[in-house]
Formats: C-alpha cells, sequence, structure tokens
C-alpha cells in the first residue's frame, strides 16, 4: 500500500489547507489560522496532532522556530495527485485567449502570442515547443512555374508550417507536367508522416514519360529536403522577469534557474515525452537539473486534431497555484490545438 494512503481523509484535508494558505500568503501555516480560515470541523488541539502527523511523515516541515509549517515538496505533490479538479479559467480570462491567440498571422506569431499569453496568466515562465516537423504529416505539396525551368516547391505541414524551396530543373518544365506531377504528389503525400513519404515517391519518375523523369528527380531530391531540415526541436521562452516577483521563494539567488532556463535542452527535458498528451507536473527535487530543484514544472502536449505534437507548459516557484496554473496550461493548450486543425 502505498505511503500516502495511511492518511485519513481529515489529515489530507489540513494538507490541503496548508498549501492553499502557504500559497495565498507566503507566510508558513499555524493550527490556530488553518481552523479559523477553514472549516475542519476539529479544534485546534486536533489540527496540531494533524500536522504533527503530516511533518513526521514528511508532507510540511518547520521552516524556522516559528509555530507555522510550510509544505514539502512530497507534500505539494500529494496535494497534486489527490486534485479532484483544476481551477476553471474565468470567462474573462477565455475571452483573453479567444482574442489574443485568433490575431495569429503564422505558425511563428502562434508560437510567439502563447508564450507571451501563457505568461500573463499564469504570472510564470513560459516556455513553448515548436511543432516538431519528424512528428508532422504532409498537408499538401503545391508546385508554381517561375520561369520555363525554375519552380517554387511549398511544402504545408498539418501543424500550419509552410516550407519553400527554389527547384532548378535539368530541362523546361511544362504546366501539364507540372500539374500532373502535383496531383500525384498529393495523392500519395498527403495525409503521410514526414518519414513515410520517400518511400511512398520513390518509384514516381518512373510514372512519367522518359524527357520528364530528371526534372521530376530534381523535384523529389528538394522535397525531400525540405522534410529532414529544421527537424531540430524548437523552444521559446517568456516572462523570465516573473520571477522576480517571488523572491521570498529563492532566497539566496535565481541565478541557478535563469541558467537552467537558457539552456534548451533542458527545457525540452522539462517538458517531458511530446507523446505523453496530458497534463504532467514536476516538483522542486522531482526536476533532474539541480538548478531548478526549487521550481516546478507544469507541462501539457498539444497538436492538431488527436494529434500531439508538441508540448507547453510554465515554470515557476514550488509555492504555485497549482489548480489554476493547470487549468490555464490545460486550456492554453487545447486553443492553440484548435488554432493548428483550422490552420
Amino acid at each position: 500500500m502505498r505511503e500516502e494512503r495511511r492518511l485519513d481523509d481529515r489529515k489530507l484535508a489540513v494538507l490541503r489547507a496548508i498549501v492553499q494558505d502557504y500559497v495565498g500568503t507566503e507566510e508558513p501555516v499555524g493550527s490556530k489560522a488553518l481552523v479559523e480560515r477553514h472549516n475542519l470541523g476539529v479544534s485546534s488541539a486536533t489540527v496540531r496532532n494533524d500536522m504533527a502527523v503530516l511533518e513526521e511523515e514528511g508532507y510540511i516541515h518547520q521552516p524556522h522556530t516559528s509555530a507555522g509549517r510550510v509544505p514539502t515538496d512530497k507534500g505539494y505533490r500529494l496535494f497534486v495527485d489527490r486534485l479532484t479538479e483544476v481551477k476553471p479559467l474565468s470567462t474573462a480570462e477565455r475571452r483573453a485567449i479567444t482574442s489574443f491567440l485568433d490575431h495569429a498571422v503564422d505558425l511563428d506569431d502562434v508560437v510567439a502570442r502563447t508564450v507571451r499569453l501563457l505568461a500573463q496568466l499564469t504570472r510564470q515562465v513560459a516556455v513553448v515547443q515548436y511543432p516538431s516537423l519528424t512528428r508532422s504529416t504532409v498537408r499538401h505539396v503545391e508546385l508554381v512555374a517561375l520561369t520555363p525551368t525554375r519552380v517554387m516547391l511549398v511544402l504545408i505541414t498539418d501543424t500550419g508550417r509552410v516550407e519553400q524551396r527554389l527547384v532548378d530543373c535539368p530541362s523546361q518544365v511544362g504546366e501539364a507536367m507540372l500539374g500532373d506531377l502535383r496531383s500525384r504528389l498529393n495523392a500519395r503525400a498527403a495525409g503521410r508522416r514526414f518519414a513515410e513519404v520517400p518511400t511512398l515517391l520513390q518509384d514516381l519518375p518512373e510514372s512519367f514519360p522518359h524527357q520528364d523523369r530528371a526534372a521530376v528527380t530534381t523535384v523529389l531530391s528538394t522535397l525531400y529536403e525540405a522534410l529532414v531540415e529544421q527537424t531540430e526541436e524548437r523552444v521559446v521562452l517568456g516572462g523570465t522577469a516573473n520571477l522576480t516577483r517571488f523572491p521570498h521563494d529563492f532566497p539566496l539567488t535565481i541565478a541557478p534557474v535563469l541558467e537552467a532556463l537558457e539552456e534548451q535542452v533542458v527545457l525540452l527535458r522539462l517538458l517531458g515525452e511530446t507523446g505523453d498528451p496530458g497534463v504532467m507536473v514536476r516538483i522542486g527535487h522531482e526536476n533532474a537539473y539541480e538548478g531548478l530543484n526549487s521550481t516546478s514544472v507544469v507541462s501539457v502536449g498539444y497538436g492538431s486534431g488527436d494529434e500531439t505534437v508538441a508540448k507547453l507548459g510554465v515554470v515557476g516557484p514550488t509555492r504555485m497555484d497549482y489548480p489554476g496554473t493547470m487549468g490555464a496550461v490545460r486550456a492554453v493548450a487545447r486553443y492553440v490545438g484548435q488554432i493548428l486543425a483550422a490552420s
């Protein structure tokens, strides 16, 4: 039986009240304050006994000689694990998400706006991963004749990313041949993952007249280049200045936190595996990077339709409004996914 199951509902209620009060006031919480602020239905003496058990079990600790207690990483973890629901966004917050993100003009703008919006909603550091091309599918391939021997290839992905390439063909390309190639390309590649496309198109040149095969092969080579380039993971950060709002949560220095946030690899690891779309919360020492042991990370996957293509989330002190932050992160991710699906 897991250790926390030994705690009865009353002690869990006391822990929940301690977390809520400490997050809201930044002050260590005493038994008298708990009885006054929360309808726990028991005396101060009983609450003191429950707090003693919680401290013995490692869920709360006494930061100094005052009578108050604060949650530990283990206490926050149990609080998050036992959340029955996340805090819903207000109508004004939902309206802000819609109006702010609806004006995005392309994928870069969507990511930039999402970072700013998350930082403003949660008052934490926002982190947004670009949709990875390795997990993308082809939505459409467009071919446009610029000159008799030069073609513009436009690759449009399911995440709204647009890649353009110029193709210099070894022979002239007529409109009829170009239209035929466009139709055959999309018939085979549209809706397919990038990794599948080269195999699906490998025999395509042979289906064209001999005089057109060199041009078809050149166009395909350029398409393959577009499919494999820029597959590196990219992460955008915003709201770092929000960390300065929490001087008591970083009593020595925020330098290690700032240094960690500068590392793209660290940020990607913080967000977690893209394949896991659910809300993930890493608290304090659960973060493998030592510089972030005083922080918590709340992240969730986003994507078009049922496909999760990347992650977004926030980084802040462990003294975090977890229900509110989880609700905001999830709501923003859902709306970004809708934008990508409609783009």
